[in-house]
């Protein structure tokens, strides 16, 4: 990549000419021979802004730079490409070259953790990478609360991703490297040789994942198809004793999470699996897949598996841990490695969504297919679900008196 004169440094920096040379005069960047920058030297120059922002002195910094107890020379690794620098285009501007508007195109930095834009900030190289699939989606006629909808749990999903990520890193790599008395300059080297090493294993990692997640959801957007046109051709047929999906979502897991962090989340994990585990096998069942805030469960009986719901959501409540709410719906389900699909596992976790905190909701297929076996049941009425077509009748289910 060619180098970049001090203004143009600075415009790719975000900063004004008047910035950077001051951190030129200070020592803390090193122009090369013509006063040329690298892009090194930018992702330096973004990283500075940061630390002026929580009130990191400079001039402190650049006495223990000279003193070679900390260095920034990392930045010259491309396991920093993640710092990206600016580009010479507005959000405004790119909106009127794509057809995207404005509003929506602007929701790309707020999905990736910063604040919202103005239409006339310049957007980041990374935010580039992100725009095709944006404008794609637009002209194809897609729904523009789908695309922001996307757009903003795909950030999250990767903000996530890359606070546990930068936390094995930190407890793995950076801290056992201070424990051993390394000084800064020799922690930030063994940090790019570490990220230099991890981070295309990571990539791919990541990549593989989540192209295993999406062919579990394209084959279970396939099956649900299929069953609609087998169900309009009357060619289903009716189980006598059909299976029972179950999901179990933990209320205000994400907020919980985001409050006490990674920890939190894992002990409640820890937790959560250990009850319903317990549970869901003693009544016949079996937790099929563990999701962001809850767990999936397949019960061959209906009788037994809202039995199983009822004590599991009593058991987290006993235990002090947030409370539960779960939806079953019975019916028909197809199993393929290791998972289940098909309309019933897709009614079933939009009963889960309706349920309120501590409550266990059926449908009739459940009642009907339980016999009231351990179990009372108290008719909430036809309801809307979405992505359900028509009104499902709906129950709230009450453990019987033994």
């Amino acid at each position: 990549m060619s180098p970049y004169s001090r203004k143009e440094a600075a415009e790719r920096a975000g900063v004004s000419v008047d910035d950077l040379s001051r951190l030129v005069d200070l020592g803390i960047l090193e122009p090369a021979q013509g006063d040329l920058f690298s892009v090194g030297d930018v992702r330096r120059v973004v990283l500075l802004q940061s630390f002026i922002a929580a009130g990191i002195p400079l001039e402190g910094l650049a006495t223990q730079l000279r003193n070679g107890n900390l260095s920034l020379a990392a930045f010259d690794s491309p396991a920093f490409e993640a710092f990206a620098s600016l580009t010479p285009v507005t959000f405004a501007e790119l909106s009127d070259q794509t057809g995207v508007p404005v509003d929506l195109m602007m929701v790309i930095r707020e999905a990736i953790g910063s604040a919202l834009p103005a239409p006339d900030d310049r957007v980041r190289e990374d935010e580039m990478a992100i725009v095709p699939l944006i404008e794609a989606q637009v002209k194809a006629g897609f729904k523009h609360s789908t695309i922001e909808r996307a757009l903003r749990a795909l950030g999250d999903s990767m903000r996530r991703v890359a606070e546990v990520e930068m936390g094995w890193f930190l407890m793995e790599v950076i801290e056992p490297a201070w424990a051993a008395g390394k000084n800064g300059a020799e922690v930030s080297a063994i940090a790019v040789e570490f990220r230099e090493r991890f981070d295309p294993l990571n990539d791919r990692a990541r990549l593989a994942i989540h192209h295993a997640h999406q062919a579990r959801a394209v084959t279970s957007n396939i099956i649900g198809a299929f069953e609609r046109e087998l169900a309009a051709a009357g060619l289903t047929s009716h189980v006598a004793r059909p299976p029972v999906m179950c999901f179990l979502d933990i209320t205000g897991y994400t907020r919980l999470t985001q409050e006490r962090g990674d920890a939190a989340a894992a002990d409640l994990a820890e937790q959560l699996g250990r009850l319903v585990q317990r549970t869901s096998v003693k009544h016949g069942g079996r937790p099929v897949k563990w999701l962001g805030d809850g767990v999936m469960f397949f019960f061959r009986d209906a009788g037994p598996g809202v039995v199983a719901a009822l004590e599991m959501v009593d058991s987290l409540a006993e235990a002090g841990l947030p409370p539960a709410h779960v939806g079953l719906h019975a019916g028909p389900v197809i199993f393929q490695e290791g998972d289940y699909y098909g309309q019933t596992v897709n009614v079933a976790a939009r009963i889960a969504d309706y349920a309120r905190p501590g409550e266990v909701v059926v449908s009739q297929a459940v009642v009907d297919a339980s016999g009231g076996a351990g179990a009372s049941f108290t008719e909430i009425g036809p309801v809307e679900l979405k992505g359900v077509a028509g009104a499902m009748r709906l129950h709230a289910a009450h453990s019987s008196p033994t």
